[in-house]
């Protein structure tokens, strides 16, 4: 070999060792089907943290790559998802949106030693299972549950309540967390039922609503479905609200519930586009024409998080990463300081209700109560 053959090789081998150092992050989500809206706020979310950390180099030097995985909400496509991303050598992973797809991908993630952060998914087997990996940004159902039991006993006491949900993880554990919240109060729903999700008539269960005299119907679900269920109330002539948890929390749910969504309750965290963390970020956004709804900012603090325990561990290890985030330490992130407990929860997480209601230019959309 020629001197100049050694070179070229000598650089090659260079640029593999630096392209090797990039810090390898994808984020999976439904990017396509009925969720795919929820799949945008992970991505956008993502996407924009990671645009502007590298604007700032990067994390520890490291330049940060991403990709991402579409699930379609499935839980067998997110495990292919999964493998994929080891393939392609991805450390750290933002994802996923469903609880049902986020459980049996994260176990992939653990076999192979990489770091995940969910800013969605809310079951809380996730996070029970003790492995050092798993993180979320968001809350629990359980927590989630309780606030709308709460709700419901301050504001329905006497009352007639019928729960729903759509037989997924997600769906049935917030209903039954709920309920379980709701026994201990001593109120036992009028009517509990389980719906199949993707179907386009729901009359069936809505005609149980209307025999049963519900005064106010729980829904444990995603928008689509939730959606639909509110509008055929509306066609049955049924007047009662609806409550729901953070699955419905996109301007879709209004879309697909026509005028019957105004008055809709729902759970969620304290709005983070309020947080004057994410004032910056949030004009970012408006310069791009995308208003960064629900989990948007939750993805954003997901890359935030990973970048601020690399820089604690002075490493990107996954494994020191994850020791740091363990740790107690805060998090200064869009959505306000964040801590974590030993399960990889967040020790402060908060619900706080909403109410969807119509706004001076006619949209119907969540508005958080006072």
């Amino acid at each position: 070999m020629g001197l100049t053959g050694f070179v070229l090789a000598a650089g090659l081998a260079f640029s593999g060792l630096a392209h090797a150092a990039d810090f390898k992050l994808a984020v999976a989500g439904p990017l396509t089907g009925p969720n795919a809206a929820f799949g945008a706020q992970l991505q956008q979310g993502a996407q924009q943290a990671v645009e502007d950390i590298n604007a700032k180099g990067g994390i520890l030097g490291n330049k940060i790559t991403i990709e991402t995985g579409d699930d379609v909400s499935d839980p067998k496509q997110g495990v292919s998802v999964a493998n994929k991303f080891v393939g392609d050598g991805v450390k750290y992973v933002v994802g996923h949106f469903n609880s049902g797809v986020t459980i049996p991908a994260s176990d992939v993630y653990l076999e192979n030693g990489m770091l995940m952060i969910t800013p969605a998914a809310t079951n809380p087997t996730l996070t029970e299972k003790g492995k050092w990996d798993v993180f979320r940004t968001c809350g629990r159902d359980d927590q989630q549950g309780a606030v709308a039991a709460k709700y419901i006993e301050d504001h329905f006491k006497g009352k007639k309540i019928a729960i729903l949900h759509d037989k997924t993880t997600y769906g049935k554990g917030l209903a039954d967390a709920t309920m379980a919240a709701l026994a201990k109060a001593g109120i036992k729903p009028a009517l509990y039922e389980g719906v199949n999700a993707g179907e386009k008539d729901y009359s069936a269960v809505v005609s149980k609503v209307k025999a049963a005299g519900a005064d106010v119907v729980y829904w444990g679900g995603l928008h689509p479905e939730g959606g639909l269920i509110r509008r055929q109330m509306t066609d049955q002539g049924i007047k009662s609200p609806m409550m729901s948890g953070d699955g419905i929390t996109d301007n879709e749910f209004a879309s697909i519930a026509g005028p019957g969504a105004e008055g809709t309750l729902m759970t969620f965290g304290p709005d983070p586009r309020k947080n004057p963390n994410a004032a910056a970020v949030v004009k970012e956004f408006a310069a791009k024409n995308f208003d960064p709804q629900a989990y948007t900012l939750y993805s954003y603090a997901a890359v935030q998080v990973m970048a601020q325990a690399a820089e604690s561990a002075k490493s990107i290890d996954p494994h020191k990463m994850a020791d740091a985030m363990h740790s107690g330490m805060k998090f200064h992130t869009v959505i306000g300081d964040l801590s974590y407990d030993k399960k990889g929860d967040l020790t402060q997480a908060g619900y706080v209700m909403y109410t969807w209601k119509k706004q001076p230019n006619g949209q119907i959309t969540y508005v958080q109560n006072d």
